[in-house]
């Protein structure tokens, strides 16, 4: 095929249906209630095949000489699970309320991850739909979905997806994505999406059998890598790039979130993530559409600007960094990588200063060296949080932060990254204070989930302080239960004030931080500066300067450097003869 086309083309006179099968000399198509057509075998591997009088609504499957019966590995909908019939779906007959939704800018972003299957009682996404005013009034700009592209069994955190371009069936209908993303944008509020392209989930993924979709060149934590890269890898490029531009065009998605970007290997000329993120870009045209990495790498390279310092290819990383050094702080924790980040004095600061701690240094816990210098990166090149679906899911209990942390230390760190100049994410229920643990859950196959309860309790066994015999069961129905949140706790009082307080912070952010981002410069380290005693400034392009004092430990601190009372914009604890009360924090912008 000369013009690559996934998934099923419907026309006037009926549906075409197209399989990548290299593997394969001939490749069956069955619809629903009829017996099984052969299809037209093409060049490079195309099979294809054009049946009149369906359309929308239609069931089909591959069949493959052996007989097995497949899903269309670019399905847009599995009513019965990723095992079973694909469904024909034409996106195109959507009806679209907000129309003229163009995005907003990335300086303007509070972003607040949910998981959609938790997020509600009811776990779906038109369930969702009817919290989105609670979110507006919050002052949340931006909601990110963790993954919905389909995954095996009745939950899962959405990371062991196999058909990318079918959103989970559990979730509702692809229409009813389309319906969250429309009212989304009727209140203001950007949508983005967590997408996979690094790996493809155990359960479910049949591409094996018929394409080459693995190479032994490349390895990654799940095994032999994606081929991305070799003579026949144009195909699977096709495949993640034109998912990405699916979901920004069909589904008018704000932005992706592309998941552990630094699995993804490829020796091409332009790596998968270049040609990607500048494809998607020119799909999008005028609307404002953004694009953010995580990397554990912290290759600073993904996030260059341009001249007039707008993002050229991706728009920001999410920056762990900065939970590291906040949680350090806050728990006393120093086991793995925390020690790391508590042991460096000025870890806090040139977290919230400069995104990365390590910009090329040696960090012990890795044992080689960490990172590039974001010496040419503003602010909002970086997404900081003090948890995410990652922080709170891999620990042994799922436990969030405020569940052993005192409200005065949760709000102190709350008060910093949400007026910080990097772009602000929260994890759904921490406005309120929410403790429903956040486990890693999973629904696969009995065989793949006794692996994941094995693999969990060795990972979680290197931990001090874990006893395993009281690990939570991934894979039970009672584990996803718990993560699910109980709004009603938003209404009890020491909750509804945690609410106000962020609501609070973010009203802040709307009115004083905000305009100042498109000019800010990188942050300055201010003298006097330690692990706990935090003194930064951030200048601008006009002669201002946003300033934060603070200090994150137990005892009150001599600063050497004032707090100026005049240009305060917000504070939190005291600060009196020199002296820092306990968990103070301090902002003032002098412009």
């Amino acid at each position: 095929m000369t013009d690559i086309q996934f998934g099923p083309v419907i026309s006037g006179s009926g549906v075409t249906f197209h399989l990548w099968a290299p593997l394969l000399d001939s490749v069956l198509l069955k619809l629903e209630d009829d017996e099984p057509q052969p299809m037209r075998q093409l060049a490079d591997g195309w099979h294809e095949l054009e049946v009149a009088g369906i359309g929308a609504g239609a069931l089909y499957r591959f069949v493959l000489p052996d007989g097995l019966q497949v899903p269309d590995p670019a399905s847009r909908f599995q009513p019965h699970d990723v095992h079973g019939f694909s469904e024909v779906v034409d996106l195109a007959d959507h009806h679209w309320k907000a129309k003229t939704w163009l995005g907003r800018p990335w300086e303007e972003t509070v972003l607040y991850e949910l998981h959609i299957g938790t997020f509600t009682e009811e776990g779906t996404f038109l369930a969702a739909l009817g919290r989105l005013d609670h979110l507006a009034r919050l002052g949340v700009t931006a909601i990110q979905l963790m993954p919905v592209a389909d995954f095996p069994g009745r939950y899962g955190w959405g990371y062991d997806g196999v058909l990318p371009y079918a959103p989970d069936s559990s979730y509702g209908r692809p229409e009813h994505l389309m319906a969250l993303v429309d009212a989304a944008h009727a209140r203001g509020m950007s949508v983005f999406l967590d997408v996979v392209y690094n790996h493809f989930g155990p359960d479910g993924n049949y591409l094996p059998l018929y394409a080459p979709l693995f190479t032994e060149r490349h390895k990654t934590p799940w095994g032999k890598g994606i081929d991305y890269d070799g003579a026949t890898a144009r195909p699977m490029r096709e495949f993640v790039i034109q998912n990405a531009i699916y979901w920004v065009k069909a589904f008018r998605l704000d932005g992706l979130r592309l998941d552990a970007v630094h699995a993804i290997n490829d020796d091409s000329d332009e790596h998968l993530l270049l040609e990607l993120a500048r494809r998607v870009r020119a799909a999008a045209g005028e609307r404002h559409v953004h694009l953010i990495v995580e990397n554990e790498e912290n290759d600073s390279d993904l996030l260059k600007r341009a001249s007039n310092g707008e993002a050229r290819l991706f728009t920001a990383q999410w920056n762990d960094d900065v939970h590291h050094t906040l949680h350090a702080a806050a728990t006393g924790e120093r086991f793995g990588y925390y020690a790391d980040y508590a042991e460096n004095s000025e870890a806090i600061a040139r977290s919230l200063a400069e995104g990365f701690v390590f910009q090329g240094q040696h960090m012990p816990y890795r044992g080689e060296n960490r990172g590039k210098s974001t010496s040419e990166l503003p602010p909002t090149a970086f997404v900081s949080f003090i948890q995410n679906h990652d922080q709170i899911g891999n620990r042994a209990m799922g436990d969030r932060i405020i569940a052993a942390q005192p409200v005065h230390v949760v709000k102190a760190m709350a008060a910093v990254y949400l007026l910080a100049p990097q772009i602000p994410m929260l994890f759904m229920g921490e406005e309120w204070r929410a403790r429903e643990s956040f486990p890693y859950f999973c629904d696969l196959n009995e065989e793949l989930n006794e692996m994941v309860r094995k693999g969990r309790r060795e990972e979680l066994s290197r931990l001090p302080g874990f006893d395993t015999d009281d690990l939570l069961d991934p894979t039970a129905p009672s584990t996803f239960e718990m993560a699910k949140l109980d709004w009603s706790n938003l209404f009890e009082p020491f909750d509804n004030d945690m609410y106000a307080f962020y609501t609070s912070l973010l009203a802040i952010r709307h009115h004083e931080i905000v305009p100042l981002l498109a000019g800010m410069c990188r942050g300055e380290i201010v003298s006097g500066s330690s692990f706990t005693t935090i003194a930064v400034d951030w200048p601008t392009d006009d002669g201002g300067r946003l300033r934060l004092r603070a200090n994150l430990g137990n005892e009150p601190i001599a600063s050497d450097t004032e707090v100026e009372d005049a240009y305060t914009i917000f504070n939190l604890g005291s600060s009196s003869g020199g002296n820092l009360s306990p968990w103070s924090v301090f902002w003032s912008v002098n412009r």
